[in-house]
């Protein structure tokens, strides 16, 4: 843990070190259709920030479906190689603007990017990813894996567990993974615990199989809680029951 941590027998004691906040590219848009709202940004950013100033080392690995969401491009028949590749420039875009709304927080950020773009991110390196981490700076992951076919819950996946994050923190826009959508079944049951297997074998798809996969082989947790509620990740890494857990 970083030695940003408040002092003192009342300050609030955080039950994760280091979280991975996986941040759709829906998320930063609002209520736009699409794009990037500014004020949205900033409010995310605040709650980061939060998080960060309590001494706890935070990871962020962004979505580009706000700007553009290869596998509808291919399903119009873009080629799906091509149509993922634009996608992950999509999430650089977000990355470089949400390190943008960090910094104007005064929150030490750097972005690494698995496709090499030397004049806007650094290009990904573990160790000197893990070793800002431990230095307060918050490190944003763009660019998905790399390579073509992967979600970037499946990026966050593979980066919580390269980091050795304690929690992959999956920010939607309810509160939880319900047996369907809330919004289209009025009377679908959120689950406020499920097992990896559950989530597969529910054909729940709040998440990817191949992260939840990698999660499950590496005993990776993770919780599916809703971001538009300020002050939420503050209370997960407060060790409230906000949401919905993922785990063994």
């Amino acid at each position: 843990m970083t030695n940003l941590a408040k002092k003192g027998a009342d300050a609030p004691r955080p039950v994760y070190g280091r979280i991975l906040l996986k941040l759709s590219g829906e998320a930063l848009k609002g209520n736009r259709a699409y794009g990037i709202d500014p004020d949205v940004c900033s409010r995310i950013a605040g709650e980061v920030k939060q998080v960060r100033d309590l001494g706890v080392e935070v990871a962020v690995v962004v979505g580009g479906g706000n700007i553009f969401r290869g596998v509808s491009a291919a399903a119009k028949g873009m080629d799906r190689t091509t149509a993922d590749y634009v996608g992950m420039l999509a999430t650089i875009m977000n990355g470089m603007a949400f390190q943008g709304a960090l910094e104007k927080l005064s929150v030490s950020t750097r972005v690494h990017s698995a496709i090499e773009i030397k004049e806007l991110a650094e290009p990904f390196i573990l160790r000197r990813a893990v070793k800002q981490l431990e230095s307060g700076i918050v490190v944003i992951f763009v660019g998905g894996t790399g390579n073509p076919f992967f979600s970037t819950d499946t990026t966050a996946a593979l980066r919580a567990v390269e980091i050795n994050a304690q929690v992959v923190l999956k920010a939607t826009k309810v509160d939880g993974v319900y047996s369907a959508d809330p919004e289209v079944v009025p009377s679908a049951k959120k689950f406020d615990e499920l097992t990896y297997l559950q989530v597969i074998e529910k054909h729940l798809k709040v998440i990817d199989t191949t992260a939840i996969t990698l999660s499950m082989d590496n005993n990776t947790p993770i919780v599916v809680f809703n971001l538009t509620k300020t002050g939420n990740l503050r209370k997960i890494v407060l060790g409230e029951k906000i949401g919905t857990i993922i785990r063994g």
